[in-house]
């Protein structure tokens, strides 16, 4: 078997070793592309994988399509909305990801976020603290549950929303379960975003939703792009001078948001959620175990088509 490794951000050098060491010792083989350049590149190195691990690379219909040996493709990381998954059913390729490998990183960064805006940017004006404020965390998977975590320790009130996550479980972490996103956002002075980008979620965060928030609002978008209504929220900034929009995600409006709200604004130049060492030598190797133990056992644990 062939396990390809293909990521234009590459995995870290000790997380490659160990993913190697996984492989090699179930008697497989490892293929390496990394900073790759051109799709042209991934085409040509998925002809002979039966596997393949990826990051924020995409795979669509015509990498599949070329790909005629390959069996299995794990998303190292939560999100997977970079696979094609219609195509991968119609060519029965299993997609897996590797949920709760980047959580924690995830949450550490979205209460930086939150830790950044409350001191106004660090700009050596007077700030406030996030003690006895209330955190809304809309999605209270994996990284919700570490943000409520993390949040404790600063004294904050918690509360969450989550449409498929019964309210038992959420009020067993010590969380106010709420019946609504529009009661989230009309309790809570902070919100932290963690809903995937799905056809119900897209464009979903938008003027009416954020418009319920309380005075001196603070929203921190560490899930997707996709989900905000980056109209209606430029829309909402402009009409509201007190809130701020921090994100690990740049917005198709960065440079008018930019220009607009300097104080209020605040995106990274790139995606840092599971931007650690940590994050990244857990997750790959997951995805090399995950891989090992579907051609082995048969193990479809993580599959998500």
């Amino acid at each position: 078997m062939k396990i390809l490794i293909a990521t234009e951000k590459p995995f870290a050098a000790e997380a490659v070793k160990r993913i190697q060491q996984i492989v090699e010792n179930a008697g497989m083989e490892i293929l390496l592309l990394e900073k790759y350049t051109d799709k042209i590149q991934l085409l040509e190195a998925v002809k002979e994988a039966d596997a393949i691990v990826i990051r924020s690379d995409v795979i669509d219909a015509e990498v599949l399509n070329v790909a005629q040996k390959l069996k299995i493709v794990v998303r190292a990381g939560a999100g997977y909305d970079n696979v094609d998954l219609q195509a991968a059913t119609a060519r029965q390729v299993v997609v897996m990801n590797t949920p709760g490998q980047n959580s924690n990183a995830v949450a550490e960064l979205a209460s930086g976020l939150m830790v950044y805006a409350a001191r106004n940017f660090y700009d050596g004006t007077s700030g406030s603290e996030l003690m006895g404020k209330k955190l809304g965390i809309h999605a209270y998977g994996n990284v919700g549950r570490n943000v409520a975590r993390i949040a404790k320790g600063f004294g904050m009130e918690l509360y969450a929303y989550d449409a498929f996550c019964p309210a038992e479980i959420i009020e067993k972490d010590g969380v106010k379960a709420l019946s609504s996103a529009e009661e989230l956002y009309e309790t809570c002075q902070y919100v932290s975003l963690h809903i995937p980008a799905t056809v119900e979620t897209k464009n979903s965060i938008n003027y009416a939703l954020l418009n319920k928030m309380p005075k001196k609002a603070v929203l921190i978008n560490t899930a997707r792009k996709e989900v905000i209504n980056e109209a209606e929220l430029l829309k909402l900034m402009e009409a509201r001078p007190d809130f701020k929009y921090l994100t690990d995600i740049m917005p198709d409006n960065d440079t008018e948001m930019k220009e607009k709200f300097p104080k209020r604004y605040f995106t990274t130049p790139k995606k840092m959620g599971a931007q650690t060492a940590e994050a990244n030598n857990n997750a790959g190797v997951a995805a090399a175990s995950q891989i090992v133990d579907f051609f082995l056992k048969g193990n479809t644990k993580f599959q998500v088509n």
